[in-house]
């Protein structure tokens, strides 16, 4: 991965939100109306980087739409965490990446909700009994084509996983104050067909969250921890 871009931005004092006010904002803010950019091609996800926009765009004409549905599981311990995967080397998409628990949603699915809770049962064994659901966050687009609707979740601590090896090899918990925190944002650049466009990682430990992961998460901390 290249270095990491000097942020020109004042560097923000990270908020300190403690469990109680973060789920008490994160319902206040957020709610469950699907946004018709999940299934439109002709409603381009907004990124706030024009780069990525314009990248949007051009996969929007020439690739089909593909919906999926992640859950960000926040672990209401007295010091909150999130639930990440690491994905499995074999897989065709994103493969050894971190990730959230999720995938794309199938016909079956009630609901881009129902498709988290789903994926995240059959990825890592999450049972819904833990879940709380509390809303969406906005929608998010890759350049792989993707439209990701990530829905934000209190889960119950005392649950038992069972990783499913044949889509991820590990799943681990990282501290929300970490995450939350944009001195931990670091901003990289990469070259999309002449253009250059700019997205986020958050090196924790030996793990490397970037890209739509590490994207998400931003938009979490604009969404919750911006006043």
């Amino acid at each position: 991965m290249n270095k990491p871009i000097p942020n020109s931005e004042p560097e923000r004092e990270p908020v300190a939100l403690g469990a109680m006010d973060f789920f008490a904002r994160s319902r206040a803010r957020l709610g469950f109306d699907v946004p018709p950019g999940l299934y439109d091609p002709n409603i381009i996800p907004a990124s706030g980087d024009p780069g990525t926009d314009k990248m949007l765009e051009i996969i929007a004409r020439e690739q089909p739409v593909r919906p999926a549905a992640v859950l960000i599981a926040v672990v209401d311990h007295p010091e909150p965490t999130i639930l990440l995967t690491q994905r499995s080397a074999h897989l065709n998409d994103h493969a050894g990446q971190i990730a959230f628990p999720g995938g794309k949603i199938d016909a079956t699915d009630a609901s881009p909700l129902d498709a988290a809770l789903r994926e995240a049962e059959e990825e890592v064994g999450l049972s819904r009994d833990f879940v709380e659901p509390i809303g969406y966050l906005d929608l998010y687009g890759t350049g792989f084509g993707f439209r990701i609707l990530p829905t934000v979740a209190r889960v119950r601590p005392g649950f038992a996983l069972t990783i499913n090896h044949s889509e991820v090899d590990d799943a681990f918990e990282v501290p929300l104050s970490f995450l939350m925190n944009p001195a931990n944002h670091q901003l990289h650049s990469k070259e999309f067909r002449g253009m250059e466009r700019f997205y986020y990682a958050m090196p924790f430990a030996e793990r490397y969250i970037w890209g739509a992961t590490a994207g998400m998460l931003r938009v979490l901390y604009e969404r919750i921890y911006s006043s």
